[in-house]
């Protein structure tokens, strides 16, 4: 699916890991077979749901082995790829494209301050080092490296570099975004409020871990938005924010792993020191995923 356009509702997948470090690798396939029938567009293992800065390499592969395997082609698999290192992420990209990954999401670890011209360096050498289209991530929430408008606009002149997904909720940002780049790179938006915003802006779709939650929910909205029934999609998008809500006041991989396990996926916890929601918190959870009617 190289040269396949990506677009609708991408649930950035969890990665089931028992206690002993092994993937679950049959709740994972039924997840996946679920996600599908679902309706979903495209499957993206390795976003920040998929815990990926608490996964060694070989978790990390077979992860998404998985899921390639598991997806069979039916959907495009766009695995996201992380390091500190130019030389290492450079590797794993191609590796991932290697096992059949029909994508990149590109995201830049780091620990040191890096400069525009590192950061521009790293995400073009992930690009050049494969045939796939590649994604940009941006989340300035739990990344110390932002990509700058600057970034964003050499970046658009690698042929194979054609989408970003923004995790910042700024749409003002995006807007300007769009404008200097017009066609070059298609955008993602995150799953807060904003996705029917980003839709009637121009955006090609969304990257989410609340969709692997409620799938059929997130397509619905895209589909009403993809029909341009603005009203229908606003009244969704407003009862789709309390799940959202939720997410933003409890840890994210504790919350999606712990709806999944309340809708009979035994993903099993984060990975620690992370920790699962409990008591009160886990009970909130449940609530929301009744009135929503995800349970």
């Amino acid at each position: 699916m190289a040269g396949k356009e990506f677009a609708g509702v991408f649930p950035y997948l969890v990665s089931p890991v028992d206690s002993q470090g092994a993937v679950k690798e049959d709740v994972l396939k039924k997840l996946v077979a679920h996600l599908i029938q679902s309706g979903v567009h495209g499957l993206t293992p390795l976003g920040s749901t998929g815990e990926f800065a608490y996964l060694t390499w070989e978790q990390r592969k077979r992860v998404v082995e998985v899921v390639v395997d598991s997806a069979g082609g039916r959907v495009p698999v766009v695995a996201g790829v992380a390091h500190t290192s130019v030389r290492e992420a450079v590797r794993q990209a191609k590796e991932m494209e290697a096992i059949g990954a029909d994508g990149i999401l590109a995201i830049m670890d780091s620990y040191f301050p890096v400069p525009a011209e590192g950061v521009v360096s790293y995400f073009r050498s992930i690009a050049e080092a494969v045939s796939c289209p590649v994604v940009l991530y941006t989340n300035p929430s739990f990344s110390s490296t932002n990509l700058s408008l600057e970034a964003i606009e050499a970046l658009a002149a690698v042929p194979n570099i054609r989408y970003l997904k923004d995790a910042s909720a700024n749409t003002g940002n995006l807007l300007t975004i769009m404008n200097r780049v017009r066609d070059k790179i298609k955008v993602f938006s995150a799953s807060a409020h904003i996705p029917l915003f980003v839709m009637m802006m121009g955006g090609v779709g969304w990257m989410s871990g609340p969709a692997c939650v409620i799938p059929r929910q997130s397509v619905k909205l895209y589909d009403l938005s993809r029909k341009r029934r603005w009203e229908e999609a606003l009244e969704l998008q407003k009862s789709l924010w309390n799940i959202n809500r939720i997410f933003q006041k409890y840890a994210l991989a504790a919350c999606i792993k712990g709806c999944l396990e309340l809708q009979g996926f035994p993903v099993g916890a984060p990975i620690p020191p992370q920790q699962p929601l409990t008591g009160a918190a886990l009970q909130e959870v449940e609530k929301v995923l009744k009135e929503l009617g995800a349970l």
